[in-house]
Formats: structure tokens, sequence, C-alpha cells
């Protein structure tokens, strides 16, 4: 990846690069650097082979600025078959957010067949054509091919990463993930004004990993009273579902 990664290292703090800057305020960054920070940290420093990152949880309370980051994690249960691990995002000294993920061992699935819904009937990412302008002046890539996000209706389109999250350090499909699952908020949350709803945390749920670059998101519900809202989103690769990202968000006007 050619275009400047969202963090460089310097020794055991992560500084955010302007590339990781947010919508909500031009001195702050994206949630979805917050997400993947911590879930690539939490991959990095506690994932064994035989466990999958099956729930990453991230509660995001406070708009980091652009100051050095220290991701501080701790195992909460450390099982056979169940890890659980907490991670925190310090900004400048200050907590923005935290999150857990539980890994989960591999084993076999029972006999017997479970309903399961229909494959998605996407189209490969090579045949859609990329949208005029890329989002956020490039913040990743998009392939949108149903509905718009302005418009009415379900949306289903295929995102990938142009940047590593830190410099110099390949992204993982599991970070892969994390980086992309804040977009189920305002893939999910927008609507004919635009996007008014910040979103407050991010739950991914993973059965496996992507397979490639492209990740599908597939808008599922929205719902919204007095300025709260809750949405979801499917999550597919080039070879069906993976899994899925929730959010809860609140309703917010953008800092000039």
């Amino acid at each position: 990846m050619a275009n400047e990664p969202f963090f460089r290292k310097d020794g055991d703090l992560f500084v955010p690069t302007r590339a990781g800057v947010g919508p909500w305020d031009p001195n702050s960054l994206h949630g979805r650097v917050i997400v993947g920070l911590l879930g690539a940290e939490i991959e990095r420093r506690h994932r064994a082979p035989e466990y999958m990152p099956a729930r990453l949880t991230v509660d995001m309370y406070k708009l980091p600025d652009l100051s050095p980051v220290e991701v501080v994690t701790r195992v909460v249960k450390d099982g056979y078959r169940i890890k659980v691990i907490d991670a925190e995002f310090i900004s400048g000294g200050v907590s923005a957010g935290r999150a857990t993920c539980q890994l989960l061992r591999w084993t076999e699935n029972p006999p017997g067949s479970v309903w399961m819904r229909e494959p998605w009937d996407a189209p490969a990412p090579a045949d859609v054509p990329p949208p005029p302008e890329r989002p956020l002046g490039g913040m990743w890539d998009m392939r949108p091919f149903l509905g718009e996000f302005r418009g009415k209706g379900p949306r289903r389109t295929w995102m990938a990463e142009l940047r590593e999250l830190v410099d110099g350090v390949p992204l993982t499909p599991f970070a892969r993930v994390a980086v992309a699952a804040d977009f189920a908020s305002p893939f999910a949350n927008g609507g004919d004004q635009g996007l008014g709803y910040i979103n407050t945390d991010v739950t991914v749920y993973l059965h496996r990993e992507p397979v490639s670059e492209w990740i599908g998101f597939e808008t599922l519900t929205h719902g919204a009273t007095d300025g709260v809202a809750v949405a979801d989103c499917l999550l597919h690769d080039e070879q069906g579902h993976i899994g899925s990202a929730s959010c809860t968000a609140l309703a917010q006007k953008r800092k000039l």
C-alpha cells in the first residue's frame, strides 16, 4: 500500500497521521482507526493460531485528537476453549475507547443442518465500476452495487482498504475486518439528508475471516427514537457470509 498509513510507531506509542481524521471534527480521529488499532493489537499480542476472534466490541466515548496513542491490554479469561481480552485506547494520556474480544478455539461443527440465509447475489468486486470519488479523500476503496447512500431501501457495497493501519505492518484478515467494521454506522444510519448519527460503539461477530481484501456490507436494520439509533449490517467476502457488524449511535452535528 503506497498511501499514507493511519499510524506510525514511536517506541510503544502509535502516532496518528492526518490520513485517519474523521468526518465530525477536522482534528479528531475516525472511529474506524480506533476499532482497527484495538482489534489489531489484541490479535498481535494475544491470539494463537488455534483460536478465532469471534467477537470484538469497541466502546468509543471520546473523540481523540492527533496525540500519540497507547494501547493497553489485559487478559480477562485465559481458558482452553474461550479467551477474553480487554484493551484500552489512550490518546494523549486520556482514555478514548475500550474493547473486549472473545477468542474461541477452533473445533468441528456438530452434525445436522441449520437454517441459513440464501447467499447474497453479489457481483464480483472486479465487475463493479468504482464511484466517481473515493470516500473521505481516499480513506478506503468502494464498489457500491445496490442502493444509494442518500437513498431509500437496502444497500450493498464492497469495501477494500487502501492504507496500512500501522506503517510497515501488513493487514491481517481480522485487522482488515476491524478497520472496516465502523462503516456499518454510516452505511445503515445515513439518510436522505446525509449522516446525522455518530456511533458510540461497534460490535463485530465473525464465524470466519475474509479470504481476500474485499469485504461486502449489506444493510440489515436501522431504528432510531429521540436521537438514539441502532443499526446492523451483514458482512461477506467473495465466498459468502462471514458475520455481522452492529452499532449504537447518537444524533450529532459536524464541527466546522
